[in-house]
Order: C-alpha cells, then sequence, then structure tokens
C-alpha cells in the first residue's frame, strides 16, 4: 500500500510550510534516505527526506505553495500501483461524497478552511481567518486590524495572530469581536490604511526603461521577507537610541590565552571571546530588568531569566537562535549551548521554537573588522548589544602611553521601555565586569 508523506511540523507556531523545490519528479525511483523536497518557515529552510523505499507516485502540492503542517504532500508505492482510492479518501474526509472531485483540495484540510465574515452589505469586503487564528484572536484581543495575513490566498493563520500579540498589538474584546463580524469600521480603516505602508515597496521592483535590459528578477525567499517586515517594523514603530562605549580586553584576551592552552586537557572545548562578552552580558542583565525585557505596548513583560539571542549570519539570511536560561549556565555550557544553536542555524536545521523567545540580542560583527555600528533591535525586545572589531588604543600609565586591546560595544535600547540612564548604567557595568572577567566568574 502507498504511503503518504505529510508536511512536518517544525515548531508549535508553525501552522504551515512553503515548498520551495522538489528534488524529485512523478516516477522516480526513491530510496530511504533521498530528499523529496524542500520546504521552508518563516524562519528557516528544511529538507524533506524518504522514509520509504518505493516510486513517487503522485505529487499534491507545487514549488511555492503553502502547505499547512500535516496535509499530504505526495504518495510513495509500487511503481503502478492505483492511489485513486486513496486520494478518494483523503478529499471526502470532511464530508463524504458531499463535494465534487474539483473540490478536493478545498476539503482536504477541514481544520483549516478558513472563516469569513462580511464586513458590511455595502462594500462586499470580507475577512478570510483560519479557526485557531480566530479562537486565539478572541482568547487574547488582538487588533485584527494590525494583523499582516501569510497564509494562502490573504488568510489571517495563528501566527500572524502570534506575531500581532509579540508586537503588543491589543485591543478591547468588544472591539475583537466586533472586527471578526465587520461590524467596526474604524478599525477596518485602519488596517486598511496600514495596508499600503506594508506593500509601498512593491512598485520600486519594476526597472524603469532607462535601466537597460541586463536584469535579472530573483524572487525574495520568506525569510527574507520576514527579515524585512521586522526591521521596518523595528525602526518605524520604536524610538531607538544607540549609546557606545568600549573596554580593556587585557583580561579576558589573557584568560582566553590559558583557556586554550590548558583548556583541553581539562575537558573544556574551545571558548571564544564572544562567549565571555555573551556570558558577562546574561550576568550583568540580571540587574537590569528594563532591558531583560518585552516592550508590549501598554505594558512590560519581565523575564525571570535571561534567554540570549545570538545573531547568526547565514546562507538563507540573518537567524536568531536562543539560548534560553543563559544566566543560569557556567562559561563552558554557555560556550557549547551557542556553538548548538549557530551550527543548526547555519545548516538550516534548527527548530523554530529555538528561534524565539528571546529577552535580549548579541550581535557580533567584530570578525568582519566593523569599529561600530547601530543594531537594530528585534521587537518586542527593549534592548540589543553590538560587539565590534578588536582594536589597538592608548592610554596613559603612569605618565607614559601604554598601548591596550580594546573592543568598542554599541547599545541599542528603546526609548519608550527605559530612559537613557538607566541604559547608560547597564553598558558601564558590563565594560567593568568584562575588566575584571575573573572576578565575574566567581560571583
Amino acid at each position: 500500500m502507498a504511503t503518504a508523506v505529510i508536511m512536518p511540523r517544525q515548531g508549535q507556531s508553525v501552522e504551515s510550510c512553503i515548498i520551495t523545490s522538489w528534488a524529485k519528479k512523478v516516477g522516480d525511483k526513491v530510496a530511504k534516505g533521498d530528499v523529496l523536497f524542500s520546504y521552508e518557515t518563516d524562519k528557516s529552510a528544511f529538507d524533506e527526506v524518504a522514509e520509504v523505499e518505493g516510486t513517487l507516485l503522485k505529487i499534491l502540492a507545487a514549488e511555492g505553495d503553502d502547505v499547512p503542517c500535516l496535509d499530504i504532500v505526495c504518495y510513495i508505492g509500487a511503481e503502478g500501483e492505483d492511489i485513486s482510492a486513496l486520494a478518494g479518501e483523503k478529499s471526502d474526509t470532511p464530508a463524504p461524497g458531499a463535494a465534487p472531485a474539483a473540490e478536493a483540495p478545498a476539503a482536504a484540510a477541514p481544520e483549516r478552511e478558513e472563516v469569513v465574515s462580511t464586513a458590511s452589505e455595502a462594500d462586499g469586503e470580507r475577512l478570510k481567518i483560519s479557526p485557531r487564528a480566530k479562537n486565539l484572536a478572541l482568547k487574547t484581543d488582538a487588533d485584527i486590524g494590525r494583523v499582516t495575513p501569510t497564509g494562502p490566498e490573504g488568510r489571517i493563520i495563528e501566527r500572524d495572530i502570534v506575531r500581532a500579540l509579540d508586537a503588543g498589538f491589543v485591543t478591547t474584546s468588544a472591539n475583537t469581536e466586533a472586527y471578526l463580524r465587520g461590524e467596526t469600521p474604524a478599525v477596518k480603516e485602519e488596517a486598511a490604511a496600514e495596508a499600503p505602508a506594508a506593500v509601498s515597496a512593491a512598485p520600486a521592483v519594476s526597472a524603469p526603461a532607462a535601466c537597460g535590459t541586463g536584469y535579472t528578477d530573483v524572487k525574495l525567499p520568506q525569510i527574507r521577507k520576514v527579515i524585512a517586515k521586522s526591521m521596518h517594523a523595528s525602526l518605524s514603530e520604536m524610538a531607538q537610541l544607540t549609546f557606545n562605549s568600549s573596554f580593556d580586553a587585557t583580561a579576558i584576551m589573557n584568560l582566553r590565552a590559558s583557556l586554550k592552552a590548558g583548556g583541553e586537557a581539562m575537558g573544556i572545548g574551545s571558548i571564544t571571546i564572544n562567549d565571555m562578552i555573551v556570558f558577562a552580558a546574561a550576568k550583568i542583565l540580571k540587574n537590569h530588568k528594563d532591558l531583560n525585557a518585552h516592550f508590549l505596548g501598554d505594558s512590560m513583560r519581565y523575564f525571570d531569566g535571561v534567554h540570549m539571542g545570538i545573531a547568526v549570519d547565514t546562507e538563507r539570511g540573518l537567524m536568531v537562535p536562543t539560548v534560553f536560561d543563559a544566566d543560569r549556565l557556567s562559561l563552558a555550557e554557555l560556550a557549547k549551548a551557542s556553538k548548538e544553536v549557530i551550527k543548526e542555524a547555519q545548516a538550516g536545521t534548527i527548530s523554530p521554537d529555538k528561534l524565539k523567545g528571546a529577552s535580549f540580542t548579541v550581535s557580533n560583527l567584530g570578525p568582519t573588522g566593523i569599529e561600530s555600528f547601530t543594531p537594530v533591535i528585534n521587537p518586542p525586545q527593549t534592548g540589543i548589544l553590538g560587539v565590534c572589531s578588536l582594536t589597538r588604543r592608548v592610554k596613559e600609565v603612569n605618565g607614559a602611553a601604554v598601548f591596550y586591546p580594546c573592543i568598542p560595544l554599541s547599545l541599542t535600547f528603546d526609548h519608550r521601555a527605559l530612559d537613557g540612564a538607566p541604559a547608560a548604567r547597564f553598558l558601564h557595568e558590563l565594560c567593568t565586569a568584562l575588566e575584571n572577567f575573573e572576578l565575574l566568574l566567581v560571583k
């Protein structure tokens, strides 16, 4: 009997995945472990491999399709095997014989069928929203008018509501219910007013005739679209301010030299300068709750532990995996955990659940030679630390000019969440801790 291959669920918050390419076509032989197709979520990309051998009998989703998780994507079986009965069972499950064969795709996943609310008889507009998204919106009073749909055919799905809530887009219960019924023109108008801004960049894609004919248009991957939206939202909705400082890196460089010389013999893996900075930041953040928090519009969410986001440059774009409870880890444990999530992010195998939940982020551009930059906050976080390239500076010691290794740091913070003075105190305390790193280890 043929085996159905379903779209995996990559994380609890992922409702659907986009198929980017097929490695096999109908009629191809398939062995266990062969890549069938590649797909991506809004955060990462994956390959789906065959768990059985046989022949690829039928493909139910094309490249570019946004497929709900757990939906059947293809069938593998014996060459020439008749799977019409299986296909019929899939389409007739919601209501056997109730729908013509042409409507089978719409009935394939009844739990994800759109819920339509008529906005008004005058304009005939309707809202497309999945049942799970609707239920979550009603439970959380999400501001539907500020939600950006990412589901098939412009449907609002659960992850869209989650993102809106993370950004602090909430309203009253009455407004949410009214909007779902299509009875709140003010909310609807707000959403309509914001819609052009979300797609305002689209006209720029068309190249003027004066540009000539030597160009290539490449469709943006899903992760690039998400990064673009996130960066735009961050800069347009936040009151971001950046402070710059630096610290004498002599202490941590001496410690790293010692670790490289004797760490392997003691069973301690490689520990980098960045590991030490992340470690220090995690410890110091415990004293600065406003920077270890999420700004939710009319409230602040303070975290008991420090969930450290680490910005990683990958082939697919920027990813920020999270090391949870980083403040409770030793330096060696933190270094190991950081390397694991960085490796997974670069390989494209990281779970979407590890790409959310950070309370603060560290972004290190030091290896690229950058001496100063302005890191952009990942909302709803209230701060991000930028680490710059190691330089040599001069200071006066006992009347003599002495060169010392220096690492500049840039702290961007949300001025809505905290004032400049507490942000400055955090940066000063962090620099002091890094200059006296061995004392930090015994706290």
